[in-house]
């Protein structure tokens, strides 16, 4: 479907691998769902599907990536493959994304950097989707955080979370579907709570904690966009339209090896952390469930809606 759309194959693979990823982890709003509408926006030029992204180093210690419009998904991992050699010495590293697209799932790039033994932390913003508490504009994105951390003979330990109490994939979801979406999620655009799926996506999302996770949505503004020279939410177009000027947001990481703060017995002390937590009854680690429904994927295959199914099909028939 994405070469079809006027994508290179070499960057319609890169974004394959991590929608399938995520489907795979069982985070459908953030899978191959997400086709149709990067294809739609690569035919009509919203996003460069040919862009190759360009990578400066412009500090011992600090990687820009320019995305160039293109998909989010082969500048991050330029900007990460660059940093993890830079951090192998600096002992930290930053890389700052600018003009870039929809990021997926913010945990399946650090991961990424997790597995080769160093601590990740990456964040984005998104299109408006939410607003200052108190208010009805939206003003921020959804804004994921994600944070990846190695762990010793075990999948690194994974925390991906959007700022919203849902992400703004899921009402889109039923939004598709004709379905209403449960009380608590958005709010109308006059900031009345709805169930609405279709008044929730002219509205804004509910940040989780209320008032905190709004300020936390203003933070991660500051160092996605701010930092990396991108567009704020309010100033981004929709991931959702093939219409319109390209979105332009960005992506902000930071990348520790965790030996150069913690010494060689960092392995053993994140060990020790977790069996304390798990040594509790009913509780698990962030990101258990993921793995396990990895592993049922990577057994059994990952379903797909019958209509998304079909799309998929006739499209990439075209």
């Amino acid at each position: 479907m994405l070469v079809a759309a006027n994508t290179s194959a070499q960057n319609a693979r890169i974004v394959a691998d991590a929608l399938v990823a995520a489907d795979a982890d069982g985070l459908s709003s953030h899978g191959v769902a997400r086709v149709p509408f990067y294809a739609d926006q690569s035919a009509s030029g919203k996003v460069d599907g040919h862009a190759l992204p360009g990578l400066r180093v412009v500090a011992p210690a600090c990687v820009r990536v320019d995305a160039r419009d293109g998909f989010a998904f082969p500048a991050i991992r330029m900007g990460l493959d660059r940093a993890m050699e830079l951090v192998a010495d600096t002992g930290i590293a930053a890389v700052a994304i600018s003009n870039s697209h929809h990021a997926g799932a913010g945990g399946y790039h650090v991961e990424h950097v997790a597995r080769q033994g160093y601590v990740a932390l990456g964040f984005s913003n998104t299109p408006s989707g939410m607003a200052p508490w108190g208010g009805s504009k939206g003003t921020f994105g959804t804004n994921p955080i994600a944070f990846a951390c190695p762990r010793r003979d075990n999948p690194p330990l994974v925390i991906d979370l959007s700022l919203s109490k849902v992400p703004r994939g899921k009402v889109m979801l039923a939004e598709k579907s004709g379905e209403a979406i449960p009380p608590g999620w958005a709010f109308d655009e006059h900031g009345r709570p709805t169930t609405d799926s279709k008044a929730a996506l002219a509205g804004t999302m509910v940040p989780i904690g209320d008032a905190k996770g709004a300020a936390l949505a203003l933070m991660v503004e500051i160092l996605a966009a701010g930092l990396t020279g991108s567009h704020f939410a309010f100033q981004a177009s929709s991931f959702f339209t093939a219409e319109g000027p390209p979105p332009r947001i960005g992506q902000f990481f930071i990348l520790l090896k965790p030996t150069v703060c913690a010494g060689e017995g960092f392995a053993s002390s994140i060990e020790e952390l977790v069996q304390e937590i798990l040594s509790q009854q009913g509780t698990r680690l962030p990101g258990d469930r993921r793995l396990a429904q990895r592993e049922k994927s990577l057994r059994d295959g990952v379903a797909l809606p019958d209509p998304l199914y079909d799309e998929l099909l006739r499209r990439a028939r075209q």
